[in-house]
C-alpha cells in the first residue's frame, strides 16, 4: 500500500484537523449514551411479560424483548450477568413496577437462541465498507505474559464487520474462528443484508475471484472497490472484456495507486476501521460468553448498542487544516 512506500518520509506529512460543527447537540448525544432512559424505555415494559403459547411445556416468563433489554444493559455497562440482574432489579424497584427480575441462569440460558432484529434495511443501494478485527476469548492476561510468560495461549474469535458508508451503521456482523480469512465470510456478510447493495469496499484480503462472484451473484451491479495485490496481473481477457479488477489494474497503472484510490472513493474504509476502534473503545476488546450461541448474541447486541448511539447524535466535521 501508499503508505507503506512512503514510511520513509510519513513524518513530514501533518495530520488532519477538524472541527465538530454540531457540538453541542452531540455533546448531549454522548451524555445520553449513558442514560438508563435510553437502554430501558417504555416499549421494554409494556412488552416484559412474554405473550402465552398453546404447545407442550412450560410457560415463559420473559419476552424476547425483556432478554434483549437486559443483555443490552448489561453490554453497555459492561457488567457480569449477575451484577446485571440486580441492576435490572433496582431499576425496576425505582420505578415501582410489579415486573419480574430475570435471573442470570435465565438470561444465559436464553441467550442461546435469542434472535436479536437485524438492523432495518434502507430504501437507498448501501455503501457496504468491509473489515475484521479479533476478539480475546480466554487465557492469560497481557500481564501475566508480559511479566513471567506463559505456555498456554489466549484464545481468539474473529469478528467480521459490514458498515453502511453514508450512515456509519454496522449492518452486517459475523463471528468466525481466529484462522478465517477475510474473503471467505463476504457471503456470509452479503446474506445479512436485506436491501440493495450498490458497492463492496475493503482492503487487498478481499482481492479474490470467490469475492467477486458473491458480490456479483447477489447484486450483479454492484461495485467490488478492493486494491489488486501489488503482484496482480491483468487477466486474458483484459483487452476484449476487461473485468472490474482489470478496470481497477487499469486506472492504477494511469493514475497510480493513489489516484485510484481517490477516484474509487477507496478511502472510505477508513470508517469501517472508525467502527471498529468504537466497538473496542465501547463495547471491549474481548467476548464474555463461552458458547457459539451465546457469542453470536453478544455479537448482535454490541452491534444494535453501537447503532443506537449513532442515532442519538452523529459528529458533523470539517477540515480546518
Amino acid at each position: 500500500m501508499p503508505f507503506k512506500a512512503n514510511a520513509d518520509r510519513r513524518h513530514h506529512i501533518p495530520a488532519q484537523r477538524h472541527r465538530v460543527k454540531n457540538w453541542s447537540e452531540y455533546d448531549a448525544g454522548l451524555r445520553a449514551r449513558g442514560s438508563l432512559t435510553v437502554w430501558f424505555s417504555e416499549e421494554a415494559i409494556e412488552g416484559w411479560r412474554a405473550a402465552p403459547r398453546s404447545t407442550w411445556g412450560g410457560q415463559p416468563c420473559y419476552s424476547d424483548l425483556a432478554i434483549t433489554t437486559a443483555l443490552t444493559l448489561r453490554t453497555v455497562f459492561r457488567l457480569p450477568l449477575r451484577q446485571a440482574e440486580g441492576l435490572i432489579g433496582s431499576i425496576l424497584q425505582l420505578l415501582g413496577l410489579d415486573l419480574a427480575v430475570p435471573d442470570h441462569s435465565t438470561l444465559s440460558r436464553r441467550a442461546e437462541t435469542l434472535e436479536v432484529l437485524r438492523p432495518k434495511a434502507s430504501s437507498e443501494p448501501l455503501h457496504l465498507l468491509v473489515d475484521s478485527t479479533g476478539l480475546k476469548l480466554c487465557g492469560p492476561g497481557e500481564w501475566r505474559v508480559e511479566k513471567h510468560g506463559s505456555k498456554r495461549r489466549r484464545g481468539w474469535r474473529k469478528l467480521h464487520l459490514a458498515t453502511d458508508a453514508d450512515t456509519g451503521r454496522i449492518v452486517a456482523a459475523v463471528l468466525t474462528g481466529k484462522d478465517a480469512d477475510d474473503g471467505s465470510q463476504a457471503g456470509s456478510l452479503l446474506d445479512q443484508i436485506e436491501g440493495s447493495v450498490a458497492s463492496f469496499t475493503g482492503d487487498g484480503a478481499y482481492d479474490r475471484d470467490d469475492v467477486y462472484a458473491e458480490v456479483t451473484s447477489r447484486h450483479s451491479e454492484a461495485a467490488v472497490v478492493v486494491p489488486p495485490r501489488a503482484n496482480a496481473v491483468p487477466s486474458e481477457a483484459a483487452e476484449t472484456a476487461p473485468t472490474q479488477r482489470d478496470c481497477r489494474l487499469q486506472c492504477i497503472a494511469k493514475r497510480g495507486r493513489l489516484g485510484w484510490q481517490r477516484a474509487s472513493g477507496y478511502n472510505d474504509c477508513a470508517l469501517v476501521e472508525a467502527d471498529i476502534s468504537r466497538w473496542k473503545r465501547v463495547i471491549g476488546d474481548g467476548l464474555r460468553s463461552q458458547t457459539d450461541g451465546r457469542q453470536a448474541t453478544e455479537v448482535a447486541i454490541a452491534a444494535g448498542v453501537l447503532n443506537r448511539m449513532l442515532d442519538l447524535e452523529r459528529p458533523e466535521y470539517v477540515r480546518v487544516a
